[in-house]
Formats: C-alpha cells, sequence, structure tokens
C-alpha cells in the first residue's frame, strides 16, 4: 500500500510530461504564415515602404515568436534608421533563440560600434571568430566596422561652449 501512491504519484507524472511534450513544435519548424509575412515584409522594405515593413514583420513575430530571421530584418531596419539601442536589443532577442547565429552575431557588432560600444564590439567579434573562424567573411567586415569607429555626430563636430572660471569677469562686447 505505501508503494501504491507514490507509483500512482510517477506515472502520472510521466503522463503529464509526455502529452506535453509531444504537443509542441520542435524550434526549426517556424509557423508557414509567419514566413509569408516575414517574406512581405522584405518585398515593403525593398520597395521603399518602411512603416509597412516593420508592421508586416512584426505581425510575423507575433504569429510565431520563434522566427529569428524576423527579428534580424527588423533589427536591421531600426539599425538603418539610426536607432542602435533598439537594433541591439533585437539582435539579442535573435541571439536568445540561436546564440551562434552568424548575422545577428555581425549585426549586433555593428549596432554596438554604432551606439559608441567599442568594447562590446570586440567581444562579440571574438564571440563570432570562435563561432564561424578567423576566416570567416562576417568576422572580416565586423572587424573593419570596429576598425573604422563609430560615426561622428553632428554635436560632436560643435565646439563646446565656453566654461566661465570662477573669479574672473567675462568680456564684454561694446
Amino acid at each position: 500500500m505505501r508503494f501504491t501512491s507514490v507509483s500512482v504519484a510517477a506515472a502520472l507524472a510521466l503522463v503529464c510530461a509526455s502529452t506535453s511534450l509531444s504537443g509542441q513544435r520542435p524550434d526549426n519548424q517556424i509557423d508557414p504564415r509567419s514566413t509569408a509575412l516575414l517574406q512581405q515584409g522584405r518585398a515593403a522594405q525593398a520597395s521603399g515602404n518602411i512603416e509597412g515593413a516593420v508592421g508586416l514583420i512584426e505581425s510575423a513575430l507575433v504569429v510565431d515568436p520563434r522566427n529569428r530571421p524576423a527579428y534580424i530584418a527588423l533589427a536591421d531596419i531600426a539599425r538603418g534608421q539610426g536607432l542602435p539601442g533598439k537594433s541591439i536589443r533585437l539582435y539579442r532577442e535573435a541571439l536568445s533563440l540561436e546564440p551562434n547565429d552568424v548575422v545577428a552575431l555581425k549585426g549586433e557588432g555593428e549596432a554596438l560600434v554604432q551606439k559608441g560600444a567599442v568594447t562590446k564590439a570586440r567581444e562579440t567579434l571574438a564571440k563570432l571568430k570562435t563561432v564561424c573562424g578567423a576566416t570567416c567573411p562576417a568576422s572580416d567586415e565586423l572587424a573593419a566596422s570596429i576598425a573604422n569607429g563609430p560615426p561622428v555626430t553632428a554635436t560632436a563636430l560643435q565646439t563646446p561652449p565656453a566654461v566661465p572660471v570662477p573669479g574672473k569677469v567675462a568680456p564684454t562686447n561694446q
């Protein structure tokens, strides 16, 4: 009698685990509707309709949140719009699905350079080199982006305003 309740509980746990696992799709099977929406979004982007492309690609992610190419496409659009923080977040979403995605690693590194985080971009380059090797074209392109450095912004070109020194009288224009 003591073993009956334990064996019933173990059998129930085994049945629950097996039914929940058999009901899920493998990670490499993306919903075809999501893939179709992603293709429509890429077509809209190619025609210059960025807002429409973003809407379609976001819809693709609603249909199937495991659509890694959709995250990468949104991240590329955000980086092209000068939003490196948003693109870094989207690249990391793609990397959470597949940590060794070469395209996402390269894109994240370039977005980090665009943001000015060159040290983190070098760390991403090191990971990219371990994933695809030192002769990988993606690592060469990221290394070139890091060598060029972050883009110079309009505010960096302006001269800083003069800071008054305490105790000195500023000259007046007469």
